[in-house]
């Protein structure tokens, strides 16, 4: 898919580059916030990664509640939890991450890829990030 029929169908908006959290991606991202969380609202975000572009293994901590739920909006891309195969992701895929999960997800290779990022409220929550995700692995796919 073209990044002009993309932009189309990701009717959240492609947003800014993601330059905040660019230490923890392989390739280009975007966020585009959807609340504003300076008033206190709920942090909601739609990211976009450019084809290649994925996150680094990374864990959202917490001592109760908390993870993260991706809601999947436009183009091809993967989630993976560590010691499980890769998960093919689509719009309308909805994924649920508990707390103290190690994970990765973003874009197939040759595909734009958009979700929304909903942070789950938990005690004592913080985000580890870990190591960035195989060349090699991720070709595979």
């Amino acid at each position: 898919m073209s990044k002009e029929t993309f932009e189309k169908e990701n009717i959240f908006g492609l947003g800014q580059p993601n330059t905040g959290f660019a230490q923890y991606f392989i390739g280009e991202s975007y966020l585009n916030p959807l609340t504003d969380i300076q008033k206190g609202e709920f942090p909601l975000f739609n990211v976009t990664f450019e084809p290649g572009c994925r996150n680094n293994w990374h864990i959202h901590h917490a001592d109760k509640n908390g993870g993260q739920i991706l809601i999947c909006t436009a183009g091809s891309g993967w989630y993976q939890e560590e010691g499980k195969d890769a998960v093919d992701l689509k719009p309308g895929t909805v994924i649920v991450i508990p707390a103290n999960v190690k994970h990765w997800h973003g874009a197939k290779k040759d595909e734009w890829f958009s979700h929304i990022a909903i942070e789950v409220p938990g005690e004592n929550g913080s985000t580890e990030w870990c190591e960035p995700v195989d060349d090699e692995y991720y070709n595979k796919l």
